[in-house]
């Protein structure tokens, strides 16, 4: 069975509203067995989501529209899917009352209760969070459609708990994916590496690019789950094999992720110190939920005299040596460390543009350390921000310190530049 996502909103043509329903719907039809073919987006019309309409239901089994179901004059996606499908609208007594209950003590406009007007027949989704409800039917030809709301917050509990099961319910084939994620390769290096793999039919393996890293899809398709995760097992675990430690995770959500994860499950605790990076290291990792028992401190130190004054870099360091030098960030790693009485120190010290660079020290040049009390481990960055941005180099290196974390948690080696040895390591 294959499904077909119509997004209604002049508001997502404008750019006004990201779409981000055409991905939350497409996460949870894989599972479910159900393949998409394609996605569109339609405004405000009836005469265009007519005609999308009509094209997705001679080309697709399951049309899924998300948006148009709301109170106001734009929101049409219900009468014109019913037209389209021959469907009378008849007032549903039961999310009349839902209605009813939500504005009680509040004016109930007809506006408002037009929201439960749905299509002869049909299969009601709740709406467990907001008024409007969705809806699935079978149209005379066989063919499913499913109305949702679009606001996410609408969206994803009703697509979960009543759509996804209306459309499962035909006993489809299960779909499993699984993301290996991987940092430190890019993605034309992973593909010639794993260019036979990419080339099965089931399981397919798919590499995607994301900022500052890459993941590979492994998608297997079986009659039921258990199935298709045994397909994507040995995948899963030759990729593993044949990226070695590039491999951060499979199925996490962040690079970051990943090593408050570590840090957790050691009872580890890290610290930072950042100077280009302006605190985002930290605010990545303070991002996750239970960082707070793995993170000591983090401190923004720009001038040299915050860097001196807070972290003990010796001045005399920053005199022979500058701000962004392997030296600094070294001192800058110990320091936090021993500041915050951490398990690890992070330092980043860098130029990342557009301006301030030299000859001798770059823009996009950046030092990052790492100190567990015994050992400091340096990596040194060349990024063009000319091309890619201060955004870019900043979160760059942002991810090269946690992958620093990362590698030395499990012991896996690669934490600093072939440059920097261990007889530089200088603990």
């Amino acid at each position: 069975m294959n499904a077909e996502i119509i997004s209604v909103g002049t508001e997502l043509l404008l750019g006004h509203t990201v779409n981000t329903d055409a991905s939350l719907v497409a996460r949870e039809l894989a599972p479910a067995g159900i393949g998409l073919l394609y996605t569109c987006t339609v405004g405000d019309n009836p005469g265009r989501l007519r005609a999308a309409l009509q094209t997705a239901l001679e080309r697709s089994d399951i049309v899924i529209t998300t948006g148009g179901l709301g109170p106001t004059g734009d929101d049409l996606t219900k009468e014109t899917v019913a037209a389209v499908a021959g469907k009378k609208l008849v007032m549903d007594r039961a999310s009349m009352e839902r209605i009813e209950r939500y504005f009680q003590g509040r004016s109930l406009g007809e506006t408002q209760k037009k929201q439960a007007l749905l299509p002869e027949g049909c299969t009601v989704f709740p709406n467990d969070v907001g008024t409007a409800p969705g809806c699935g039917f079978r149209t005379a030809s066989g063919k499913l459609v499913a109305m949702l709301p679009g606001p996410p917050s609408e969206l994803v509990p009703m697509l979960r708990n009543y759509a996804v099961p209306f459309l499962a319910a035909g006993g489809h084939a299960a779909i499993v994916s699984h993301m290996v994620h991987v940092f430190g390769l890019g993605e034309g290096h992973v593909a010639e590496q794993i260019a036979d793999l990419c080339a099965g039919a089931n399981p397919t393996c798919a590499t995607y690019a994301k900022e500052c890293e890459m993941f590979v899809r492994v998608t297997a398709r079986a009659q039921t789950p258990e199935q298709a995760e045994a397909l994507c097992g040995p995948a899963v675990a030759e990729l593993r094999k044949r990226l070695g430690a590039f491999v951060y995770g499979v199925d996490v959500a962040s690079l970051e992720e990943a090593v408050v994860r570590l840090l957790t499950e050691r009872r580890l605790t890290v610290a930072t110190a950042e100077s280009c990076t302006g605190g985002l290291v930290a605010k990545r990792i303070t991002d996750i939920p239970g960082s707070s028992e793995v993170f000591h401190l983090g401190a923004v130190t720009y001038s040299n005299k915050a860097k001196q004054k807070l972290l003990g870099v010796p001045e005399a360091t920053l005199r022979q040596y500058g701000a962004v030098s392997p030296q600094t960030a070294r001192a800058m790693a110990k320091g936090v460390r021993a500041l915050a009485g951490a398990d690890f120190g992070l330092g980043v010290t860098g130029i990342a543009g557009p301006g301030g660079g030299t000859p001798q020290k770059p823009v996009g040049l950046v030092y990052l350390a790492l100190s567990d009390g015994e050992n400091v481990w340096v990596r040194e960055m060349h990024g063009n921000t000319r091309r890619k941005g201060r955004g870019y180099q900043r979160e760059m290196a942002a991810s090269n310190a946690l992958d620093m974390v990362r590698r030395r948690i499990l012991n896996l080696g690669g934490i600093e530049d072939a440059a920097y040895s261990r007889e530089k390591r200088g603990g």
